[in-house]
């Protein structure tokens, strides 16, 4: 897995390994491992029944990614709280990204299909786990604009909820990046801004304690697999806090850009001040 853009100049804290944590890890990996594979080949099978009976639509097999995501957090022993409610139209949801974790703590929230990068689907092992689960990927190309809007409008109109990162990139969980507009103009077509909403959603990590606060953070040059071992073998969790803000009328903001800015301050309202030592210019 390629590591994300955005870096910062504090490096971040290392933590060292204290005894049974490898055999907790191991025992956390493969109980998350197996739930994975026995989930997978339920979920192809009801695909396959989908495909028959609904046509394009996911009504059963989406069910399966939020519960593996609820059960894999309660597996690593990580608290998932909630604030406000998932809203229940359809339309598109939009979150601060902190970590390759977010799609374990928004998946066990609510239904939704993520939105992301191309490659992501070329990525061994995660590739194939994100198209059976419904991802949208999208080409960083401006001639596959187009083609992009279409595929949004295709499955907002079939009741989707889509969900996509702004920022474009993950960090340090501490802080949120302007957002880019670019994705939110097919949500301003004509024939679907009088019926869609967007819902800015806030994640919010709390380290273990006496930890570096950016624990849960993945950025610069961090690679996959360290990430995930540290998680896997933490003998002590900090929380997860997901935060549904009132959701915005798309045919109430005049356009793109506008919206953008709207769901970047209130998903930044969501997060406390961040901690003096961690601010950077």
């Amino acid at each position: 897995m390629s590591a994300p853009l955005w870096d910062s100049k504090i490096p971040p804290t290392e933590t060292g390994t204290e005894r049974f944590d490898m055999v907790r890890m191991v025992l956390r990996g493969s109980s998350i491992i197996a739930l994975i594979v026995v989930c997978l080949v339920l979920m192809l099978l009801t695909r396959a029944i989908e495909r028959l009976v609904v046509g394009a639509r996911r009504p059963w097999s989406s069910q399966f990614p939020r519960f593996v995501s609820r059960v894999s957090l309660r597996i690593m022993g990580i608290p998932l709280h909630t604030v406000g409610t998932p809203m229940k139209s359809h339309g598109a949801v939009v979150a601060n990204h902190c970590s390759w974790l977010d799609i374990f703590s928004l998946n066990a929230c609510q239904r939704v299909f993520f939105v992301s990068k191309a490659e992501v689907a070329k990525w061994a092992g995660i590739g194939p786990l994100a198209r059976a689960a419904g991802t949208v990927f999208i080409a960083r190309d401006r001639k596959e604009a187009g083609r992009q809007k279409a595929l949004f409008e295709e499955r907002l109109h079939m009741g989707h909820k889509l969900l996509f990162f702004p920022e474009g990139t993950s960090t340090d969980s501490l802080r949120v990046l302007p957002f880019k507009p670019t994705l939110f103009a097919a949500f301003f077509a004509p024939e679907l801004r009088n019926e869609l909403s967007i819902q800015p959603v806030t994640v919010r990590y709390t380290s273990p304690e006496g930890a570096d606060p950016r624990f849960y953070g993945w950025w610069g040059d961090m690679e996959f697999g360290p990430s995930l071992v540290k998680f896997l073998k933490a003998r002590i969790q900090g929380t997860i806090t997901i935060v549904f803000h009132d959701p915005i009328a798309v045919n109430d903001v005049p356009n793109r850009k506008d919206m953008a800015l709207l769901c970047e301050k209130a998903v930044r309202s969501g997060l406390p001040d961040i901690p003096e030592k961690y601010i950077e210019d």
